[in-house]
C-alpha cells in the first residue's frame, strides 16, 4: 500500500483527528512494547511491574520506568510525527522543516538563552506552584498537590546520577528524545496544522504550547512549560528550521540533568534548581529577563534581516 502523500488534500481539521487518532494507537502500542521489553530485561512479568515501579528508592524500578519513559517518547511523539509527515505530504523531510539549516549565530544565541533563562524559569516555576484554587476546588487541588508531588519523587528518582554512565543514560531519556520526539509532533506537525486550521499563525504557536504543557499533567509547571513552548514555536517560523528549537528544547532539558549531576558531584557548589526561587535572587532574576529578552529580540531580528537579504 503507498502511503506517502495519501492525506495530503484532507482538511486541517481532519488531519487534526488523523494526528490524534494516529498518537492514541501508537501510544498503547509503544508503552505494551516497552513494559514487554523492560519486563523481559529484569526477568518479570508484565503484571510485576505496577508493584514494582512504586518503589523509588529500588534501582531497578527506575531503569524499569527509563524503558517505559524511552519507548513512550518513541510512540507518543516521534513515530507519531514520522507517519504523519509521510502521509500529509509528498516530501516528509520538509514538511517537518527539517531540511533547512538554522545559522551559526542563532544556534549559540539560543544555546545562551536557555543558560541564562535558568533563574527566570526557576522564578516562574515558583510563581506558577504558588497558585491557589477557589475553595470550592479544594479537592481538586489536593489531587493535584499529591500528583506533583508523586512527579517530583520520580524526577528526584531519575536524576539520582552517580556516574557519567547514568548521566550518558538521562541525558537520552531526558534530553536527546523528548528534544526531538516533542518537537517533531508539536511544532513539526500540530503547531502547522492548528495554524492552518485556525488561519492564524500565531494560534497556531500558542494552542500548540498549550496543548504541549498540558500533555505533561503538571498543573504547577503548566505556565512556564507553555511559555517555553511558544517560544520554540516562534524559533521554527523565524528560522524555519525544526532543528532551532531542537537545539532550544536538548539545552533547556540537557542543562537540569547537568547541572544536576554537576551538583550532586560536588563539581558545583549551588543547586540550579534553586537560582531565582528566593527574594535574595531578584537581581538574577532581573538580569536573566534582560538577557533573555535581548536575545529573542535578536532572534527575531535576524529572521528579518535573513528575509531582506533573501528579497535583494
Amino acid at each position: 500500500m503507498q502511503l506517502k502523500a495519501i492525506w495530503q488534500e484532507n482538511s486541517p481539521y481532519s488531519k487534526i483527528l488523523i494526528t490524534v487518532g494516529t498518537i492514541l494507537v501508537m501510544t498503547t502500542l509503544f508503552t505494551v512494547v516497552g513494559s514487554a521489553l523492560a519486563a523481559a530485561i529484569y526477568g518479570l512479568s508484565v503484571e510485576q511491574l505496577p508493584a514494582l515501579i512504586k518503589d523509588l528508592s529500588n534501582p531497578d524500578a527506575i531503569a524499569v520506568m527509563k524503558i517505559i519513559q524511552a519507548a513512550s517518547t518513541l510512540g507518543v511523539f516521534i513515530a507519531p510525527a514520522l507517519f504523519l509527515a509521510l502521509v500529509f505530504s509528498p516530501a516528509p523531510s520538509a514538511y517537518l522543516q527539517l531540511n533547512k539549516r538554522y545559522t551559526t549565530g542563532s544556534g549559540f544565541r539560543v544555546m545562551a538563552m536557555m543558560i541564562f533563562a535558568v533563574p527566570l524559569i526557576n522564578a516562574l516555576v515558583t510563581l506558577n506552584n504558588g497558585m491557589v484554587l477557589p475553595d470550592f476546588l479544594k479537592g481538586l487541588e489536593t489531587a493535584m498537590r499529591e500528583a506533583e508531588d508523586r512527579a517530583a519523587m520520580i524526577t528526584e528518582a531519575f536524576m539520582d546520577m552517580h556516574n557519567p554512565v547514568d548521566l550518558l543514560i538521562n541525558l537520552l531519556v531526558i534530553a536527546v528524545l523528548p528534544a526531538v520526539g516533542e518537537e517533531l509532533l508539536f511544532r513539526g506537525v500540530l503547531q502547522k496544522l492548528l495554524g492552518q486550521w485556525s488561519k492564524n499563525i500565531h494560534a497556531g504557536i500558542w494552542i500548540s504550547a498549550f496543548v504541549f504543557s498540558a500533555m505533561h499533567a503538571q498543573f504547577y509547571g503548566f505556565v512556564p512549560r507553555m511559555l517555553l513552548g511558544a517560544f520554540f514555536g516562534y524559533l521554527l517560523v523565524w528560522s524555519g528550521s525544526l532543528w532551532l528549537p531542537i537545539l532550544a528544547h536538548f539545552i533547556n532539558n540537557g542543562s537540569a540533568v547537568l547541572f544536576t549531576y554537576l551538583f550532586g558531584s560536588g563539581v558545583i557548589t549551588t543547586n540550579p534548581d534553586k537560582l531565582g526561587t528566593t527574594l535574595l535572587d531578584t537581581w538574577w532574576v532581573l538580569i536573566s529577563g534582560v538577557i533573555c529578552a535581548t536575545l529573542i529580540f535578536q532572534l527575531y531580528r535576524s529572521r528579518i534581516n535573513s528575509n531582506e537579504s533573501l528579497s535583494n
